[in-house]
Order: structure tokens, then sequence, then C-alpha cells
């Protein structure tokens, strides 16, 4: 049983889990909705919803950002493992903390340029579907990307001190 005062970061990662997949499913049934909505309408009725376009490209990376989230979390983003034929099994963990904070300062620095990006978009007062502050849909960006970053750092803490996850 967990001590006592790492239950709550237990219970946050259970909710931080339970939110990502939430988030998926419905960005997720919401892209194939407006999707098929508007392949129908175009096709059938040739008429199609002004503000879709503009909505299926936000939900795709929206999409793409909250799955590389997830991704993170569960060990499921792309890699290319030589180290694992190649290293003797001590050389192992040490090459992972390298990796992992390799990809940590990668998604940090995504993180900075995306929160300056988003930044200057506030600024210049740019606007998405209508009048909407593009900001409001772009934020997605250095949230996305900082949590990459939190989850491998995490990783590399871990491989640094000898845990598994």
């Amino acid at each position: 049983m967990p001590a006592p005062r790492h239950r709550w970061l237990i219970r946050a990662e259970q909710v931080a889990v339970w939110l990502e997949n939430t988030v998926l499913v419905v960005l997720l049934i919401g892209l194939l909705g407006v999707t098929s909505s508007q392949i129908l309408l175009r096709n059938v009725f040739s008429v199609g919803l002004a503000w879709a376009d503009g909505l299926i490209r936000l939900a795709v990376l929206w999409l793409a950002l909250v799955g590389a989230i997830a991704a993170s979390r569960d060990r499921k983003h792309i890699a290319i493992n030589l180290a694992d034929r190649f290293l003797p099994e001590a050389w192992l963990r040490p090459a992972g903390a390298l990796v992992n904070s390799f990809a940590a300062a990668v998604a940090g620095v995504l993180a900075w340029y995306a929160f300056r990006f988003v930044q200057d978009s506030r600024e210049f007062g740019d606007t998405l579907l209508g009048t909407s502050p593009a900001w409001m849909f772009q934020i997605i960006l250095p949230i996305g990307f900082a949590l990459v970053s939190y989850r491998y750092w995490l990783r590399f803490i871990a491989d640094i001190r000898g845990h598994s996850e």
C-alpha cells in the first residue's frame, strides 16, 4: 500500500488518465460527427457548414496533442530501440535516462516556443472560426508539449534513481 503522502499523487494521476482518455474520446467522436456531417451535406445537399473545415483542423490538432500526452503516459511514442539489442544490460538504464532527458528537453523547448506563438497570437488579436480568439484554440500547443516534457522528466528521474514506473 502506498505511503499516505503519495496517495494524492496516485489519485491525481488517476484523474489525469481519466481526463485525457475522456478528452480523446470526445474529440474523436466530435471529429467523426462533424466530418461525416460535412461530407453528407456537401455530397447530398450541395451545401456545407462554413465553420466546419476550421473546426475539423482544430480538432485534429487537439487530437494529435492530447494523443501525444496519452502516448507519453503509456510509453507508446514511436521509438527505435537499438540500445536494447547492442548495449549490455548494465548500460540500458543510463541509456534510457539519456533518451528520456533528450525527449524531455526537446518537448520543453517546443512548449516554450509554442507558448511564445500563442502569446503572439493573443497580442495580435488573431481569430479563428469567425471571431473567436485563436489563442483559446492554440493553447493546447504549449500545454501539450509541457505535459509530454513533464512525463519524460519523471521517467528520467526514475531512471537516475533506479526505479521502474
